[in-house]
């Protein structure tokens, strides 16, 4: 399974959920997340999508890091079973920290 696949996944079951998985680019700041996750109630998470077994970069982490301290969720994704998860974690509005 390729990440690309994944991705789709993703945003067909964030899109389920009743949610929205934008692509998320922000110039000037390489590594950041790949999606911007807003699930009803208010939930908001950012998702790194990989292909199965493969890890985020240096700069993706640090990133990641950057992000998290604002008080942020960074899901890392490298499966659709990871997928599952995430939208059953953050689409019900009760994240868990």
């Amino acid at each position: 399974m390729r990440e690309r696949d994944i991705e789709k996944y993703l945003r067909e079951q964030v899109r389920a959920a009743g949610g929205r998985a934008y692509k998320f680019v922000s110039p000037g700041n390489a590594g950041v997340p790949d999606r911007l996750v807003l699930f009803p109630g208010g939930q908001a998470a950012f998702a790194e999508l990989k292909a199965p077994g493969k890890k985020p970069t240096a700069l993706q982490q640090a990133q990641a890091e950057k992000i998290r301290a604002l008080g942020f969720q960074v899901a890392v994704i490298d499966s659709k079973q990871g997928v599952d998860e995430f939208v059953r974690q953050y689409g019900t509005g009760r994240a868990e920290s």
